[in-house]
């Protein structure tokens, strides 16, 4: 059963309900919303005799929540916020010829991703860009996502992968570390936590020790580790792509052994329910321009 419009809670209310259980106080909630604290007082008296619950109770000449104020407060203040979302969206789309959500990967955004996407939008004028860090997969479709950078196998449920490119580590470190390219003894070796096997599999095809590719820092982010390698403590295996303008001024030197390629890839993922929308296509089209 639905309920009627004048059923519904009005939307005064609700602000004076939060305003008030924010600053516990029915003053300080008036003057927040620019209101006297009488119509702050009778829109919660409204809202109580609507719902048929008491949301307040004073206790010492101050107002608290009641239990049934308690539960309902997250609720209404998840509500606000996605109505506040909702008018900042539709004010910036004023403008906008269309809109694309894109998930990536949080360095493969920052440090690739960003230095090329004024090309794309340049292209596309008119195009309101959405761009969020995010790992692992999940249902693109119910999160309004329209395309996703996705490391490892071509499998994302609900969705179709495009491969975008291979991955090629390079052993490097601060030339401040290090006395040409070979990798000293003593220099601590930099981990991905999520991939501690690149440092034994990279010795090994060096002949050397593999039991030294097990010590080192470990890190969660290749952002971190990166950073950790700049500031000099120890080498890493990094991704090519994501350190080339290190490589370009210096500040990381390649290590002499070669470079390791893994057994994963870079997929472009696009939901099902967009395969026949021209701007995710569009977009997969021109990312994979930019690798090739």
């Amino acid at each position: 059963m639905k309920l009627s419009r004048r059923q519904l809670p009005d939307l005064a209310a609700l602000q004076a309900f939060e305003a008030s259980a924010r600053h516990g106080s029915f003053t300080r909630a008036a003057v927040d919303l620019n209101l006297t604290q009488s119509a702050v007082s009778r829109q919660i008296k409204d809202l109580e005799t609507q719902l048929g619950i008491a949301l307040f109770e004073r206790v010492r000449q101050r107002i608290v929540l009641s239990t049934a104020g308690q539960r309902l407060r997250p609720e209404i203040e998840r509500l606000l916020a996605e109505l506040q979302n909702l008018s900042i969206r539709a004010a910036s789309g004023r403008d906008v010829t269309g809109h694309l959500s894109v998930v990536t990967l949080p360095t493969f955004g920052s440090r690739w991703l960003m230095p090329r996407l004024c090309s794309f939008l340049t292209a596309h004028p008119g195009l309101q860009v959405s761009i969020t860090a995010r790992q692992g997969a999940f249902d693109m479709t119910d999160a309004g996502v329209d395309l996703a950078i996705h490391y490892g196998k071509p499998a994302w449920p609900g969705a179709s992968c495009t491969y975008l490119c291979a991955e090629t580590m390079l052993a490097v470190a601060a030339p401040g570390v290090v006395t040409g390219d070979i990798l000293p003894d003593d220099l601590p070796l930099l981990h991905l936590e999520s991939r501690p096997m690149l440092w034994p599999e990279w010795l090994s095809a060096q002949g050397q020790p593999v039991t030294r590719g097990f010590q080192g820092h470990r890190f969660d982010q290749f952002s971190l580790l990166i950073e950790a390698a700049l500031a000099g403590i120890g080498a890493a295996l990094l991704p090519s792509y994501l350190i080339e303008r290190e490589l370009q001024t210096g500040d990381l030197c390649a290590l002499s052994g070669g470079s390791l390629s893994t057994d994963a890839a870079y997929w472009v993922a696009i939901p099902d329910a967009s395969a026949s929308d021209p701007v995710p296509l569009a977009f997969r089209d021109w990312i994979i321009g930019q690798v090739t």
